[in-house]
């Protein structure tokens, strides 16, 4: 009994002192303005938005609510489907009573890791302490208006033993195209870069099988170009296409098979979203990114866009293709802006580059 009692008494102690020294602790993490926002960021990180929220400087007039959703997204974009992973702030400038921060964020989701950059502003309070003055996000307040929705539009009727497909399965399927093909070794794989086009009067839902021969026949690798091609096409319509192999070497390869493979589906040419803007720019690091503003021209929202790039050297042949999610939601008339990057070695080559947009809608499929 007595022994158990001691035990109990030490445990006691134990959770006392750790109580007692969280608060220090916490203070000693907000003592710098880099402490400041890596606890920010590890409270974050554990889903605490309302202890984070503690470590905003009250002049930034900013409610719970705004800072919320200007972390954890809105709209059922990107990153509402998203985890925190890692966090690294770096000190850009310290005057006083204020300083500057970046801080490099990771996040997790479905399609990969999305990386961010923000400058964050802070302020020493009274007792030592850093805060953060959150940022003010002024969007447009567009009044109500009508848009006018004169885009094609293509069904497909199924037999009503037919309801529950996707797509004519028992349909001729849309003749596509496969314009240009180029193998590139980088990043220590191989990396089949082209573009496709659908030659139909009919959309189609397309993709690309890739297969690696060496030199003695045998299968180096299969993949797809999962998602780094448009895989709804409407006719006529061009897309940039990129499959990766890892851990295969250009010297290894003999052949490349491609199978391209479409289905009949329905489709319609709506939501229009435009391309602002585009062009390549140096960021402070010295890295290649190309930026613009991509510009919402329907009526309805779109949740996630993703930006695919294809860049050509002076002969107009592929030489890259880049991608990336955009973490906000497209809303109507609303400009976004992206970035991609370029690799070191291809930026000098780039003698044009095209861009097109993929989109998922709540509502309805991608395209």
């Amino acid at each position: 009994m007595n022994r158990i009692l001691a035990i109990v008494m030490i445990a006691l102690t134990a959770v006392l002192i750790a109580a007692g020294t969280a608060p220090s602790k916490s203070k000693e993490r907000t003592s710098s303005p880099e402490g400041a926002v890596q606890a920010f960021y590890d409270r974050v990180k554990a889903d605490d938005y309302r202890g984070a929220y503690e470590l905003i400087a009250p002049s930034s007039n900013v409610d719970f609510s705004t800072m919320y959703h200007d972390i954890a997204g809105r709209d059922g974009s990107l990153k509402t489907l998203s985890q925190l992973r890692d966090a690294e702030p770096r000190l850009l400038a310290h005057n006083g009573n204020e300083a500057l921060v970046r801080a490099s964020l990771m996040w997790a989701t479905a399609v990969g890791d999305l990386h961010e950059s923000r400058d964050l502003k802070l302020v020493s309070s009274d007792n030592g302490s850093w805060q953060i003055l959150w940022p003010k996000h002024h969007e447009p307040n567009l009044p109500p208006q009508v848009i006018s929705e004169n885009y094609l539009r293509w069904d497909v009727i199924h037999s009503d033993s037919e309801d529950n497909e996707w797509g004519a399965q028992n349909a001729e399927s849309p003749h596509v195209r496969i314009t240009s093909m180029n193998a590139v070794e980088r990043e220590g794989k191989v990396i089949i870069l082209g573009e496709l086009v659908n030659e139909d009067t009919v959309p189609g839902y397309v993709d690309i099988q890739g297969i690696l021969l060496g030199k003695d026949g045998e299968q180096l690798g299969e993949e797809t170009s999962f998602d780094k091609i448009s895989h709804v096409l409407l006719p006529k319509e061009i897309t940039p296409f990129r499959i990766d192999f890892d851990g295969v070497h250009i010297n290894q390869v003999k052949k490349v098979t491609l199978n391209p493979t479409s289905v009949l589906v329905p489709a319609s040419a709506d939501p229009v979203i435009g391309v602002l803007h585009q062009q390549l720019e140096k960021t402070d690091t010295g890295h290649t990114v190309l930026k613009g503003e991509l510009m919402n021209q329907s009526g309805q929202l779109v949740n996630i866009p993703q930006v695919l790039a294809t860049y050509y050297d002076n002969s107009g042949h592929v030489i890259w293709i880049s991608d990336g999610y955009v973490d906000q939601a497209l809303r109507p008339q609303v400009p976004v802006p992206f970035a991609v990057s370029v690799n070191d070695d291809i930026a000098p080559n780039v003698h044009s580059y095209r861009v097109v947009v993929n989109h998922f809608s709540m509502d309805r499929p991608s395209a």
